[in-house]
C-alpha cells in the first residue's frame, strides 16, 4: 500500500482500492447481462421500488440478476450466465433448487389441490419424521420462521404468565417485532431503520450479549422472562460461535429461572439432519425451523417439549374462548405436507449431511489459506455446511463485536468481482451455503475466484 492511501484498520484493505475495484467489476457485471440491464435495470414495472421484494434492491450487483432457471446448485440467468450458486436462497433452497424427489412430491400433490385446510394422507406420518429429526413430541405446521417463532413465542407467555423475553445482540428471528432490538453503548434500544414502529420493543424484551454468561444470569434474576429465544450460532451477522459451555450455562440458568428456552435453528440447520440441537445435544423447550424444511416450497414448523404441550392444552382449557392469534389460512396445507415428507424423508439424510460437511471443511480450509497466503487480518467462521469469511480478525465473541467486522463496501465489491467470476454467495453477508447437489469442483472454482479477488485488493 502506498503512503497517501489510509488503510481500513480491520479489513486491512485500502478504501480507494475498494472503490476501484467496485466500479470495475460493476462494468464487467453490466457488459455480460445487456439483456438483463433492459428488462430489469431501471426497476419492473408496477412494483414498488421496481422489485416483488425491498431486499432485492439491497444486492450489491448494479442490478438484481434476472434468473432463468436454477437446477441443483447452479443458476443461469436470461443472458446465459452461469453460476455456482452457494446462497442457495439463503439457506431457503439449501439442499439444492428443486432437490428431485421435492419436484416428484410437487407433481404427485399438483393435480390433487393445493390447500384445503384439511389434512391430506402426507400429513399422517409427518409428526412423527419431526420427532425422530428433533427430538421434541408435539407440532405445529406454519408458512415461515416468522410465524413459527410468534406463534412459539405467545405459547410461553401463555403458560409461564410472563410478559418479557429476552434476545441476544445480533440475533436474528425473522421479522419478529420483539427481536427487534440491539445494544448501543451498552444499551437496549429499537434496532434503527424500522419502518411504522411507535412502541419502545424494549419495554417487553431484555436484551444481553451472546455468550456474557454473567449478563444472562442477572438478565433472568428477578424471573420476570417468559422466554429465551436464540440461535445456537449468530448467523445473520459476522457469525459468532458459541465459547465452551455457553449452551449448557444458559439451559441450566433458564431452567432455575422458570424460563422456557426456544432454540431457532432456521439457518443453523446446517450442522446436520437434527440441526445443531442433535449435533450438539441442546435440550430446547420449543424448536423452529423454516426454509429450507420443505425443500424450497414456504413451510414453517414449530415444536414443543411434552412438558410445555401440557401446560399448553391447560392453559387452553382455562383460557377465554376467541381468535388465538395464531395460525394463517394458507398454513398446513397439503403441498407443505408432500414437500416437507420428501424432505425428511429423502434429502435431509445422514449420506447428504456428510457430502455437505466434508466439502464446507474444504470450502473452510480452502479460504483460509487464501486469506492466511496475502496476510490479509481475516477469519473463516463455518457450522457444518455453512461457511462465512469475515473482513476482521477473529473469532468473533458477541454482536458487538459481529456489527464491528461488518465491512459493507468491502463485502460488496467482492459479491460482485464473485459474481464476475462465476460465483454467487449472499447477499447481505458473505455466507456461502454447500449442497448436497455441490460438486468439489465448484467449491475449488470459488476458492480460485476467491484468491483472485484477494490478489487484486492485497497488491
Amino acid at each position: 500500500m502506498t503512503a497517501d492511501r489510509p488503510i481500513a484498520t480491520r479489513s486491512g484493505v485500502d478504501a480507494a482500492r475498494i472503490a476501484e475495484l467496485r466500479e470495475a467489476e460493476a462494468a464487467v457485471f453490466r457488459k455480460a447481462r445487456p439483456k438483463s440491464e433492459v428488462r430489469i435495470g431501471n426497476g419492473i414495472e408496477g412494483f414498488f421500488g421496481g422489485v416483488p421484494m425491498h431486499w432485492m434492491n439491497d444486492w450489491p450487483t448494479p442490478f438484481p440478476i434476472l434468473v432463468e432457471s436454477a437446477k441443483g446448485a447452479r443458476i443461469t440467468d436470461i443472458d446465459g450466465n452461469a453460476l455456482d450458486d452457494f446462497c442457495l436462497g439463503d439457506t431457503g433452497s439449501m439442499f439444492g433448487h428443486s432437490p428431485p424427489p421435492v419436484a416428484r412430491a410437487i407433481r404427485r400433490q399438483s393435480s390433487r389441490g393445493l390447500t384445503y385446510m384439511l389434512p391430506s394422507e402426507d400429513a399422517l406420518g409427518l409428526g412423527r419424521l419431526l420427532e425422530a429429526h428433533f427430538g421434541l413430541p408435539f407440532w405445529q405446521i406454519a408458512t415461515t420462521a416468522t410465524d413459527a417463532n410468534r406463534f412459539a413465542l405467545r405459547v410461553t407467555r401463555a403458560v409461564t404468565g410472563r410478559d418479557t423475553i429476552l434476545v441476544f445482540n445480533g440475533c436474528y428471528h425473522g421479522a419478529v417485532d420483539e427481536t427487534m432490538v440491539r445494544m448501543k453503548d451498552g444499551k437496549p434500544i429499537n434496532r434503527p431503520g424500522l419502518a411504522g414502529e411507535f412502541r419502545d420493543l424494549t419495554a417487553r424484551t431484555k436484551i444481553v450479549e451472546f455468550n456474557d454468561i454473567a449478563a444472562l444470569e442477572q438478565a433472568l434474576a428477578d424471573k420476570s422472562v417468559a422466554c429465551v429465544i436464540t440461535e445456537p450460532v449468530l448467523t445473520n451477522s459476522c457469525m459468532v460461535l458459541p465459547e465452551q459451555g455457553f449452551h449448557a450455562t444458559l439451559r441450566d440458568l433458564t431452567r432455575k429461572a422458570g424460563t422456557l428456552l426456544l432454540i431457532d435453528e432456521t439457518h443453523t440447520i446446517s450442522s446436520g439432519p437434527g440441526g445443531y440441537t442433535k449435533a450438539f445435544g441442546l435440550e430446547p423447550d420449543l424448536f423452529v425451523l423454516g426454509k429450507p424444511v420443505a425443500g424450497g416450497v414456504p413451510a414453517s414448523v414449530w415444536g414443543m417439549s411434552g412438558a410445555v404441550a401440557d401446560r399448553y392444552a391447560a392453559y387452553n382449557r382455562t383460557k377465554e374462548p376467541g381468535y388465538s392469534g395464531m395460525g394463517t389460512t394458507l398454513s398446513a396445507n397439503p403441498l407443505q405436507f408432500a414437500t416437507m415428507k420428501a424432505t425428511l424423508e429423502e434429502v435431509m439424510t445422514e449420506e447428504n449431511y456428510a457430502h455437505m460437511a466434508r466439502l464446507a471443511m474444504r470450502l473452510d480450509a480452502g479460504l483460509t489459506a487464501v486469506i492466511d497466503r496475502f496476510g490479509l487480518p481475516w477469519h473463516v467462521a463455518r457450522v457444518g455446511a455453512r461457511v462465512e469469511f469475515i473482513c476482521a480478525p477473529g473469532p468473533l465473541k458477541n454482536g458487538d463485536e459481529a456489527e464491528s467486522a461488518h465491512a459493507p463496501e468491502l463485502e460488496a465489491a467482492i459479491h460482485v468481482a464473485l459474481v464476475n467470476r462465476g460465483a454467487l454467495i449472499a447477499p447481505f453477508h458473505n455466507m456461502m451455503l454447500v449442497s448436497p447437489a455441490t460438486k468439489a469442483r465448484q467449491v475449488d472454482r470459488l476458492i480460485s475466484a476467491f484468491a483472485d479477488v484477494a490478489a487484486k485488493i492485497s497488491v
